[in-house]
């Protein structure tokens, strides 16, 4: 079950990547939900993934590259850095750590701590 859950979430992030909000949505409970430090508190799943939508129409290109992942048979926990390139050239980084609890092969909940690291002028 590790490996189902570790893949899961890697799949969870390919889908937010390709800006396949559907596709990720697909991938989690009906109930799931999303707590983040961002002062948003526990919002459900779809609308946390409106509120990414939204972020995102400035972004050309997304990437999670993930620096150290753990899991058991319904839990991951990541830390990885979402590196983000803007339509106006410039880059930022996201940096985090992530808790991620699975209802069987679906995500069912994240946590995740995040520090974002301000934009920088493309050169």
């Amino acid at each position: 079950m590790e490996q189902i859950s570790r893949a899961r979430v890697g799949e969870f992030l390919r889908r937010l990547e390709e800006f396949d909000f559907s596709g990720a949505l697909k991938l989690c409970t009906d109930s799931a939900v999303v707590w983040q430090n961002d002062g948003e508190g526990e919002q459900a799943m779809d609308k946390r993934l409106d509120h990414f939508k939204s972020f995102v129409t400035t972004v050309a290109s997304l990437r999670y590259d993930v620096n150290h992942q753990v899991g058991e048979a319904n839990e991951v926990f990541q830390q990885h850095v979402l590196r983000l390139e803007m339509t106006d050239g410039s880059s930022a980084e996201v940096h985090a750590a992530v808790y991620f609890h699975l209802d069987g092969e679906l995500i069912h909940r994240i946590e995740e701590y995040v520090y974002t690291v301000p934009a920088t002028s493309a050169a």
